[in-house]
């Protein structure tokens, strides 16, 4: 081999080798703000919620306090707390009080579309499957839109659906080889 085609194979190995650093460092700061952004929002959902717990406040004032808070916010801050982000903040404290186990995991989008499912079952069944399975939310919105919780419960009778409901308490569980 001569110096000229030495020199070529270093740098493309040098080349790929700072490529994969890159790519690694950029995938780690993804998940940092994705991890600081969902504890951002719930940490906004618990201050909307102290502050009407505090002062006794009903829903419909509630709701008003909101559409002013969004428009406060907007006008200072700018993007991202539109009064149906905010809405969707304050039911993220209140259904997620192990806001935890999420961050890290799902992206705030995932998170509004779950919010969307009110069975608590139905919803963790997603949530688990979309941890595990590393949904996009194009595909856990495909996977909810046909319906695969339900046709999950209907399938095989009464055994498969004690299955179905373990999975959406637990997600699937990987106890040996063959489970994967």
């Amino acid at each position: 081999m001569n110096d000229k085609s030495k020199m070529s194979q270093i740098d493309k190995e040098l080349v790929e080798s700072i490529k994969t650093i890159i790519f690694t460092a950029r995938k780690s700061v993804s998940l940092k703000v994705n991890h600081e952004l969902v504890m951002t929002y719930w940490r906004i959902g618990r201050e909307i919620m102290y502050t009407e717990n505090r002062n006794n406040i009903d829903n419909q004032t509630s709701r008003q306090i909101i559409l002013n808070l969004s428009k406060l916010l907007t006008m200072e801050l700018g993007r991202g707390f539109s009064r149906s982000n905010l809405f969707n903040m304050r039911k993220f404290y209140m259904e997620y009080t192990d806001v935890q186990s999420l961050t890290g995991q799902l992206s705030w989008t995932h998170i509004c579309e779950l919010l969307i499912i009110e069975d608590k079952s139905k919803r963790s069944f997603y949530e688990k499957e979309t941890i595990n399975s590393n949904w996009s939310i194009r595909e856990m919105k495909r996977q909810i839109e046909s319906s695969l919780y339900e046709r999950l419960l209907l399938s095989q009778g009464a055994k498969n659906k004690e299955k179905v409901l373990d999975l959406a308490k637990k997600g699937q569980e990987i106890l040996n080889a063959e489970d994967i």
